[in-house]
């Protein structure tokens, strides 16, 4: 299937990451121009961008999420280098491993936390829309896209990280807002939310290699599995269609093994090694 996406541009932020890099390889493979978005690890995702095959469709851009200024300087580096901006991935985040309970939450961490997920993610999407009037919808009619990634901690939560709960819930409002005043700009524009679950990412891998972690984890899942950020990155392309997601927005695609908030499996009926055999991420 032709996803439409050659030559579109695509920005994506938090791209040095597991599933931000599994993002720029899908749309890289895909032929889009990319803007890669990323801030202390910049340097480690130029040398990896370097390596691929569709290296000179990227632009690399370093910003701190948080600071609207900077983030609105990376959309301007997307402007001068490729004229627009078709897909914008609000993707950078930020999950602190440390369990601890809202009354022992420090303020340092709660600021931090909803700074980077949840106004990270506002000022992206600001930073687009602004972007998208200034340069107006395609003349093809292959309308824009607005995505967010969210978390299944935003639907079920997640005890000892309220603070990466509630930022991740949040995007459930902004989704549903943005997506009827995005088509003021561009009338086929479309705004959309993925919802990872626990997914093999380094930012994952300390919780994930507790002994035992795993195999509870899964116990709430059909699909006795972990996601890998590549099958993340195929639900982005998905969103980022103008072919295949046309008539969809507004909508949340949760990728989590059908991960619901009750126990399916007893952890004897896990088969480790066959777990074991996921976690070596394809990305």
């Amino acid at each position: 299937m032709d996803m439409k996406l050659a030559d579109k541009v695509v920005l994506i932020t938090g791209a040095s990451g597991g599933i931000g890099r599994a993002m720029a390889r899908t749309f890289g493979e895909e032929g889009a121009r990319l803007v890669l978005h990323g801030n202390t690890r910049s340097e480690e995702l130029r040398d990896w961008v370097s390596q691929q095959p569709w290296c000179e469709q990227a632009i690399l851009v370093s910003a701190d999420v948080t600071r609207e200024s900077e983030i609105q300087g990376a959309f301007d580096s997307a402007l001068r280098s490729w004229g627009r901006v078709d897909v914008a991935i609000a993707n950078a985040g930020v999950w602190p491993a440390e369990d601890s309970p809202l009354w022992e939450l420090s303020e340092e961490r709660l600021r931090n936390t909803l700074d980077v997920n949840l106004f990270g993610a506002v000022f992206t999407a600001r930073a687009f829309l602004r972007t998208l009037e200034e340069t107006g919808p395609r003349d093809d009619g292959h309308g824009a896209c607005l995505l967010f990634t969210g978390s299944t901690a935003g639907q079920f939560g997640e005890r000892g990280h309220a603070d990466y709960s509630m930022s991740k819930a949040a995007l459930y409002g902004l989704v549903r807002s943005v997506k009827n005043e995005i088509v003021q700009l561009d009338p086929f524009a479309r705004v959309n939310l993925i919802e990872p679950g626990w997914t093999v990412t380094e930012m994952a891998r300390k919780s994930l290699d507790e002994p035992g972690a795993a195999e509870r984890i899964v116990r709430t899942m059909p699909l006795r599995q972990l996601a890998r950020a590549s099958e993340i990155a195929r639900a982005a392309a998905f969103f980022a269609s103008p072919f295949a997601a046309r008539h969809v927005t507004g909508q949340v695609l949760t990728v989590a093994g059908g991960m619901e908030g009750r126990v399916l499996w007893e952890t004897d009926q896990v088969d480790r090694d066959a777990l074991l055999e996921r976690l070596e991420d394809d990305s």
